[in-house]
Formats: C-alpha cells, sequence, structure tokens
C-alpha cells in the first residue's frame, strides 16, 4: 500500500486530535492506494498460495457482526446457520443470495484491509495475522458517519469540521462509488489494546474502481491511566536505585572479608 499525500487530510488528522481534562484523542485520516509495494508483496504470497485450498484472491472469507449496528441499537436480520457450508464453491453473488445477511469478503479485499492497517500503525504493530472475523461490512455512508458522530459529536473541533471532513473524503474517493469496512479487534495485539483506551474506531472506505483505501481512525486515551502508568515507572525507577545501593552481596572493608547472607544456611548444611 503506498501512502497518498493529502495536506488537506494532515491538517483535517490533527485538528481532530484534541486534548481535554481527562483524556487524549488521537486521530488519523489517511488515503492509501492499493498498488504492493515492500512487505505488501510478501503478505500477498502469504495469504495467496497456491498450493493451499481456498487462498485465491477470489476465494471468499466470513466477516465478523457490525461493531456499528450494534452500537447504533439496530439488530441485525436473523441469519440462517453455515452447517456444513463451503464457500469455496459459491460466487460472492451466489453467497449473498443463499446466506441473507451474512457478510462475506474476498481474500483479496481482506489484504488491502491488513495490508492498510500495516502501512498506517508501522513499525509498532504487526497485522498480518487478523482474522477475517475481525472486520465488518457497514450498510451505508449513513451508519459510518452516525458512528462518528456518536464517538465525537461533543467536541467542539468535529462539529465544526464535519462538513469539510466528509467532503475531503468524497473529492479523495468518490463516496458513492465505495464499500465500508470497519476493524473490531481483538484486544490482544493492536494499538486499541493498551491500557487505558477508553473507546476507537477504525473504517476503511474502499472504491474498487479507483483501487483507493481511506483509512479514517481514531483513539481516545485515558489521562489517568497515562499518569498512573507514569508512576509505576518512577516506582520501578526507585525500586531499582534501592537495589543498587543494597546489593545482595556486601563487603565489609574492616575485615576484609565478604558477606554472604546465605552463608549461615550453608553453616546448617555442613
Amino acid at each position: 500500500m503506498k501512502l497518498l499525500e493529502n495536506t488537506q487530510f494532515e491538517a483535517l488528522s490533527s485538528a481532530l486530535s484534541v486534548e481535554t481534562g481527562v483524556c487524549k484523542i488521537n486521530s488519523r485520516i489517511e488515503s492509501y492506494s492499493c498498488k504492493m509495494a515492500g512487505d505488501c508483496k510478501k503478505l500477498y504470497k502469504q495469504m495467496h498460495d497456491e498450493k493451499l485450498p481456498g487462498s485465491s484472491p477470489n476465494d471468499l472469507q466470513l466477516l465478523g457482526r457490525s461493531g456499528t449496528l450494534q452500537q447504533l441499537g439496530v439488530s441485525p436480520t436473523m441469519i440462517p446457520t453455515m452447517n456444513n457450508l463451503n464457500s469455496r464453491s459459491f460466487t460472492e453473488e451466489d453467497f449473498s443470495k443463499s446466506c441473507g445477511t451474512i457478510d462475506i469478503i474476498s481474500r483479496k479485499t481482506l489484504f488491502y484491509l491488513i495490508s492498510t492497517l500495516n502501512a498506517s500503525f508501522q513499525p509498532d504493530y504487526d497485522f498480518s495475522n487478523t482474522l477475517s472475523s475481525e472486520f465488518s461490512r457497514e450498510p451505508s455512508l449513513d451508519f459510518v458517519i452516525k458512528s462518528v458522530e456518536s464517538y465525537l459529536g461533543t467536541f467542539e473541533a468535529y462539529n465544526r469540521l464535519k462538513t469539510q471532513l466528509w467532503e475531503s473524503i468524497d473529492r479523495e474517493i468518490n463516496l458513492a462509488e465505495c464499500e465500508f469496512y470497519s476493524y473490531n479487534p481483538d484486544l490482544t495485539s493492536d494499538p486499541c489494546s493498551e491500557d487505558g483506551c477508553l473507546w476507537f474506531f477504525n473504517y476503511f472506505i474502499y472504491n474498487k474502481k479507483m483501487k483507493r483505501i481511506v483509512f479514517v481512525s481514531c483513539r481516545c486515551n485515558s489521562k489517568s491511566a497515562e499518569s498512573s502508568y507514569g508512576e509505576d515507572e518512577e516506582m520501578n525507577e526507585e525500586n531499582l536505585e534501592d537495589d543498587n545501593r543494597n546489593p545482595f552481596w556486601t563487603y565489609d572493608f574492616s575485615d576484609k572479608t565478604s558477606v554472604n547472607p546465605l552463608n549461615p544456611m550453608i553453616d546448617l548444611m555442613d
């Protein structure tokens, strides 16, 4: 994935990264070309090993349930069970007709989403082993906007810039032609698993014709957690200094002999 330069996105990311008395919000709006380069090629080969069944770019993967629908209080339609269903024998259109509201994704599109995460958060995090079930397909742009506003709507910066934000994204990727995905991590190996993370969202706006993805991500961290972490670090440093001042082995210069706390036990054993 190649990060596309967009000065307006950079300005919006900075303006929407705000700090209050109790929390810090880190926002990023980035545009990526779905062009393979460097580590992307390695990941593509890893995900699409022709020798392994079900690993071709057009094979289908099940997505997770939309966290956005749950957040907004929308109940998904009941869906049929998938006992003994082999998705590889279906086209994407057939699969959707057969399985109702079950969402699927091609391995190629899944590769684009994972590569976007890697490009955005490198080198601190590696998402190469992320499962398709950690991603969801969102019903429409309207659901995405409502979800973003449910998080950021109380902040003056967003209310002042929201029109500019969505117009800028539209100019970059033509929202009318896009698919919408979200990343809902398992909270074990990603930025959202860090201590003090109060809430987060990660949306991918994908234009297949343009071969482009706009990544909209936001994370809110508690200041109190950061403060506690700093205090813990200071305590650890103080304990280390105490250990250095009081080593296990001491030396008494008055009689030129070493004093070892284990010596009495050794004498007893003798």
